[in-house]
């Protein structure tokens, strides 16, 4: 069937703002290629678990902790995508490092949003407020957000789609962190989401 809309699994931590955005794009019509089938998040605390839970997306908690070890970490999380039929992963403020082993699963099937112009203040490390607080570090006087594929490399993989934002006098990592998120990150992801969706079902439809 041409019309079938591939599943989407969204990988979260904390808030979940992007996961938001993801999910307000995909009732407003930006992402139409694919559906959001299944949030799993690291940390049962987050946030972003209510709203899944408000959207009735199916959530599912697997917390490194309680895992005996990465492996098993990254078994339990392919049972639940192979559960849940997923064909593409979107990483949205995810705080786990995935091995080679579970990302060469998935080549070009993962993306994640970095809240800065990649190859700048990227990699092991750069990771929420430190990244703009490099930035503002540095003096740069533009930054921006990035989504690109995952591979086995932090932030290493090929970049899908980026977005320029000024960094203006005055600012604070939290003020920046807030301007990145509404003026790219919240725009390019669910861009770039549909566009690797629709690449998906091109060649499933080939």
């Amino acid at each position: 069937m041409a019309s079938e809309k591939i599943n989407i699994a969204v990988f979260v931590s904390g808030g979940g703002t992007n996961l938001q955005a993801l999910i307000d794009k995909q009732k407003s019509g930006v992402i139409k290629s694919g559906e959001i089938k299944l949030v799993i998040s690291s940390n049962p605390e987050a946030y972003a678990i209510k709203r899944a839970n408000k959207e009735k997306i199916p959530c599912e908690v697997i917390s490194k902790k309680d895992c005996l070890s990465q492996s098993d970490f990254e078994d339990k999380i392919l049972a639940l995508l192979k559960k849940y039929n997923i064909e593409l992963i979107v990483l949205a403020g995810f705080m786990c490092i995935l091995s080679e082993r579970f990302t060469s699963k998935y080549p070009k099937r993962i993306v994640n949003v970095h809240p800065s112009l990649i190859p700048s203040f990227c990699g092991k490390g750069f990771y929420g407020l430190k990244v703009h607080e490099a930035a503002l570090a540095y003096g740069v006087k533009v930054t921006g957000a990035t989504v690109h594929f995952v591979n086995e490399i932090p932030d290493g993989g090929e970049i899908i789609m980026q977005k320029a934002v000024e960094v203006c006098e005055g600012d604070t990592p939290e003020t920046l962190q807030k301007r990145v998120m509404v003026n790219a990150e919240w725009i390019i992801l669910p861009q770039s989401v549909e566009k690797v969706s629709k690449q998906i079902k091109e060649l499933q439809n080939k």
